[in-house]
C-alpha cells in the first residue's frame, strides 16, 4: 500500500520567521531555515504527498486529535510570542482520508483519537512554521497531529506514532513524512533576560545534556534514550513533554528502531531553548 518515505525531528523556532525580516534578527536562521529547505527536497525527491506532523503547539487536555481539514488558509498571529510572528499568511492543502485513517488505526489500539476534518480549527506555528519553507507552493498536504499532551501517557504517543505507520502502510495509497516538530531541552529564557539569550541555551546542564541526547541519537543508541525520555522531558523541560518524540519513534518502532540520524542543521541556541534539524534514516 502506502510508505513512509522520510521522518524527521525539526525545530519550528519562531525566530525563523523573525529572520526573513529586516530589523536586528534578519537572517539569524539562515540554517534553520536552510535546513527545512533541504528536508522538503528530500521529501520531493522521495515523491512525497503528505506531510504528518507532530506539533508540540497544539494543547490539548483530553484524547488525541488531528487537525485533516481539507484546506487551511488564515493570517496567523503567535498568541505566544505575537512580536515574533504577525500576520503570518498561510494557505495549505489537508489530508482528510489519511487523517480518518490514522485516526481508525489509533483508535483500534486503544488510544481515543479524533480526526477532525469539518472543523474551523487553524493550525498552529509547530506546523506553520515548517511548512512555511518545506511547502511554500502548496507541494505537499498536511496532517496536523496535537503533540502537546498535556494529560497524557508517553506510551499511548508510541501507540499513536505506531497507528501512523500502520496507516500509511496499510491503509494508505502514497508517500508519507513524518515530521516530529519540537524542541530538546525547552527551558524559555527569563523575559528580562530574552535579549540576552535570543541565540544561547538557559544554563550550561540542558546544553550539556542536549549534547549528549543528539551523540545517542547518532550512534543509535535507542534503549538509553527511551529508557531516559520520561526523566528527560521533565527536568530539562521538554517541549510538550517530548510527546512529538515519543510519537516519531512509535512511527520508527520505538526500541527496535536502528536509525542512526543525520544532522541537516546542527544543534543551536533559541531563547534559552535547544534546537536541531535531524533526518531519522528509515530501516
Amino acid at each position: 500500500m502506502g510508505k513512509l518515505a522520510l521522518a524527521a525531528k525539526i525545530t519550528h523556532v519562531p525566530s525563523m520567521y523573525l529572520s526573513e525580516l529586516d530589523g536586528p534578527h534578519k537572517g539569524c536562521r539562515d540554517a534553520a531555515i536552510e535546513g527545512h529547505h533541504e528536508i522538503g527536497r528530500r521529501c520531493r525527491e522521495l515523491g512525497v504527498d503528505t506531510l504528518v506532523i507532530y506539533d508540540v503547539h497544539w494543547l490539548v487536555n483530553s484524547g488525541y486529535h488531528l487537525n485533516c481539514a481539507p484546506h487551511f488558509e488564515d493570517d496567523y498571529t503567535s498568541n505566544e510570542l505575537p512580536h515574533f510572528i504577525n500576520y503570518l499568511h498561510y494557505a495549505h492543502s489537508g489530508n482528510p482520508e489519511l487523517g480518518h485513517m490514522i485516526a481508525d488505526r489509533a483508535n483500534a489500539l486503544g488510544v481515543n483519537t479524533r480526526a477532525h476534518d469539518n472543523t474551523s480549527l487553524g493550525l498552529e506555528y509547530g506546523t506553520l512554521v515548517p511548512m512555511r519553507y518545506m511547502s511554500p507552493d502548496d507541494h505537499f498536504k498536511v496532517v496536523s497531529v496535537a503533540g502537546w499532551c498535556n494529560s497524557h501517557e508517553l506510551e499511548d504517543s508510541r501507540l499513536l506514532g505506531q497507528a501512523v505507520r500502520e496507516a500509511i502502510e496499510q491503509d494508505y495509497d502514497g508517500k508519507v513524512a513524518v515530521l516530529a516538530s519540537g524542541s530538546l531541552s525547552h527551558r524559555f529564557a527569563d523575559s528580562r533576560k530574552a535579549q540576552e539569550f535570543m541565540h544561547k541555551i538557559w544554563s550550561p546542564f540542558l546544553e550539556e545534556f542536549d549534547h549528549h541526547v543528539v551523540k545517542m541519537w547518532k550512534e543509535g543508541d535507542w534503549k538509553t534514550f527511551i529508557d531516559l525520555l520520561p526523566e528527560y522531558a521533565v527536568k530539562c523541560y521538554g517541549e510538550g513533554h517530548m510527546h512529538d518524540t515519543a510519537m516519531l519513534l512509535g512511527t520508527l518502532g520505538w526500541k527496535d528502531y536502528k536509525g542512526k540520524v543525520e544532522i541537516v542543521t546542527p544543534y543551536f541556541g533559541s531563547s534559552g531553548t535547544g534546537q536541531i534539524n535531524a533526518i531519522f534514516p528509515l530501516d
